[in-house]
């Protein structure tokens, strides 16, 4: 059933997907699924958090499409397990490096995602729907300059294309909600006051993506998109997490200046032993989401402004924690993304 606002006005039938087993992949998947199209999945062979989901497990997650599996930062594996030699009128990617480190960000963010383009134009695709990040704005990280690198690639690529640049998730918000429930202080850099956020649930930011499938005014746009409500701060993120649980706040506050330190030392042994380079790129990914807030960067101020950053859904950060702080956090584990 579609579930779109808007309705179709030439419905492309098949859909391939790479990425399909990430944490918003899975659910772009399911919701695809659900509006009636014919889904073909890419997926590795062991994938998910750990690379622990066999095979197996991959099809009962993403029931409903065909799963193929393969390596999609292999052309070969992609053409010959992926594409077959099809037909496809869209490719969705939701690739995202697992972990923002430099090699990682231009194998997977540039180089797999610049196999998918390829391969949805050898398939005679007309779409290329990707899944980026608002933070690219500003790209002050390797991940960042290897997303934009390929949005670029992407705009010149005769394809039709909707770029989203999702604000934070629901679990990229969620890393201290054991912490708190078990009576520790909720951890902020300075007041909490320095970034905010517009964060949407995976159900949304997968519902918004299967809509540039359907709506012509996401066509050949660049999208930024948060979820409903009024920008948060990382204080009253805490303030939220406490009050839910009937608590008096209990902050602990960090320097930022912390970074400043620790960043230049990491950078300086990683001219010398070049495994330490990705140690000093996660402290640059550190302080840049400390330090900015994701959303849209009003070009004429140079400030972020959360009235120019677009609400989509339903789902609240509020309705979330309540589950979380009752359930669990089961299904948003962070993994390799961890650190950030």
């Amino acid at each position: 059933m579609n579930t779109s606002l808007h309705s179709p006005i030439s419905r492309p039938e098949r859909v391939f997907v790479v990425g399909a087993t990430g944490y918003i992949g899975k659910f772009v998947v399911r919701e695809l699924v659900a509006r009636g199209y014919e889904v073909v999945s890419f997926a590795r062979d062991r994938s998910g958090v750990g690379s622990k989901m066999r095979a197996g497990e991959t099809c009962i997650q993403l029931k409903g499409s065909e799963v193929r599996f393969g390596d999609v930062s292999d052309m070969e594996s992609l053409k010959k397990s992926g594409i077959r030699g099809e037909h496809f009128d869209v490719v969705v990617s939701c690739l995202t490096s697992r972990n923002g480190g430099v090699k990682d960000s231009w194998n997977i963010d540039y180089q797999a995602t610049r196999n998918a383009l390829d391969a949805a134009q050898a398939a005679g695709a007309t779409h290329f729907v990707l899944l980026s990040a608002i933070c690219v704005q500003k790209p002050l990280l390797e991940f960042q300059r290897a997303k934009l690198k390929f949005e670029h690639e992407l705009q010149e690529s005769g394809l039709t294309w909707s770029i989203v640049r999702p604000t934070a998730f629901f679990k990229s918000i969620s890393g201290q909600v054991e912490s708190v429930k078990k009576g520790k202080p909720f951890v902020m850099f300075g007041n909490g006051e320095l970034t905010s956020c517009k964060p949407i649930s995976e159900a949304d930011l997968a519902r918004f993506i299967a809509d540039c499938l359907e709506d012509p005014a996401k066509k050949n746009k660049i999208l930024p998109v948060g979820g409903p409500g009024k920008a948060i701060s990382f204080r009253q993120q805490g303030e939220m997490l406490f009050e839910l649980l009937g608590r008096k706040p209990k902050f602990k506050s960090m320097p930022i200046e912390m970074f400043d330190v620790i960043i230049p030392v990491l950078s300086m042994l990683a001219k010398i032993f070049p495994k330490m380079q990705d140690k000093a790129e996660f402290a640059r990914i550190g302080k840049y989401y400390c330090s900015e807030s994701m959303l849209v960067l009003d070009p004429q101020t140079g400030r972020y402004d959360a009235d120019l950053t677009p609400s989509y859904g339903n789902d609240t950060l509020r309705d979330f924690y309540k589950r979380a702080l009752r359930e669990g956090l089961a299904g948003q584990e962070l993994g390799e993304h961890s650190m950030f």
